[in-house]
C-alpha cells in the first residue's frame, strides 16, 4: 500500500492555521473598533479630531431626475443614491460626518413646476455653504452602443481638482478595476456642478447603464461598497495632505 507523505498535511495544516489567526486578529480588531464606537461614545475618533474639510457627497440626479435609465429600468439616480449611502456610512463608521445634497429620492418640487438648474444650483450653493469643503458627485455613464465600459473620473477647473481627480481616479483603477486605461480628465466647462462649486470637485461616473457587465456589476451591493470605499480612501488620503 501506497504510504503518503506527511508533508503536504503538515504544510495545509499550518496554512490553515495562519488564516484562523489572521481572521481572529481581524474579528478582534472589528470588535475592538465596534466597542469604541458604541461603548465609548465619549472617546473622539482619532480621524475626526484631524478637523478635515467637510465631506459632501452629490447622489446625482433624484426625484423626478432619474437620468440615465438602463434597458431593464435601473434608473442611474438610483445606483447613484445607493454607492452614495454606503459611502456616508462607510465614513460614519470611522467617525467621520458626511453631509449629503440628498438621502432619498423624494423631489423637492413638484413636476410641473421641477427645475434641472434649479436642482444644480441647489447643489453647489450647498457645497459653497460648507468651508472647507471637498465635494463628491456620483453619477452613471451611458452611451448608444454597448462598447464604452468603466469608471470615468473628471474634476473641476482648479488644481486642488485636478489632485483630488488623479488621487480618486488612480485609487479606483488600482482597487477594482485595473484593466481601465482611462485617465482622470478636467469636466466640460458647460458641467454646472464642477463648475460653480468654490471647492475641491470630482464627479465620478461609476460606469455604463449601456453596458451589461457593467450594469450587473453596478446592481451588486459589493461592488458599490468597493467605489464607495475607494472614494472614502481618497477623500481622506487628500486631506491628509491638503489642508484647505
Amino acid at each position: 500500500m501506497e504510504t503518503k507523505n506527511p508533508v503536504p498535511q503538515k504544510a495545509e495544516s499550518f496554512r490553515r492555521q495562519r488564516i484562523l489567526a489572521v481572521l481572529s486578529a481581524v474579528f478582534l480588531l472589528i470588535g475592538s473598533l465596534c466597542f469604541a464606537r458604541w461603548m465609548l461614545p465619549e472617546r473622539k475618533p482619532v480621524l475626526a479630531e484631524l478637523e478635515r474639510p467637510a465631506l459632501l457627497i452629490d447622489p446625482g440626479h433624484g426625484g423626478f431626475d432619474g437620468g440615465a435609465i438602463a434597458y431593464n429600468g435601473v434608473k442611474e439616480s438610483d445606483l447613484n443614491l445607493s454607492i452614495a449611502l454606503k459611502m456616508r456610512d462607510l465614513a460614519a463608521f470611522y467617525g467621520l460626518s458626511a453631509v449629503m445634497t440628498r438621502q432619498d429620492d423624494s423631489p423637492r418640487t413638484d413636476a410641473a413646476s421641477y427645475s434641472e438648474h434649479e436642482d444644480l444650483v441647489f447643489r453647489a450653493d450647498l457645497a459653497n455653504s460648507l468651508s472647507p469643503c471637498v465635494l463628491f458627485s456620483i453619477h452613471q455613464n451611458t452611451f448608444p452602443t454597448s462598447q464604452p465600459s468603466g469608471v470615468q473620473t473628471l474634476y473641476g477647473p482648479d488644481a486642488e481638482s485636478r489632485r483630488l481627480g488623479e488621487l480618486t481616479h488612480r485609487n479606483l483603477i488600482e482597487g477594482i478595476q485595473p484593466d481601465n486605461r482611462r485617465v482622470a480628465a478636467p469636466a466640460p466647462k458647460e458641467l454646472f456642478l464642477t463648475s460653480h462649486a468654490n471647492c475641491p470637485v470630482v464627479l465620478v461616473e461609476c460606469g455604463f447603464l449601456s453596458n451589461l457587465s457593467d450594469l450587473q456589476r453596478l446592481c451588486d451591493n459589493r461592488y458599490q461598497s468597493s467605489l464607495a470605499a475607494a472614494m472614502l480612501g481618497s477623500y481622506l488620503q487628500f486631506t491628509d495632505t491638503s489642508r484647505i
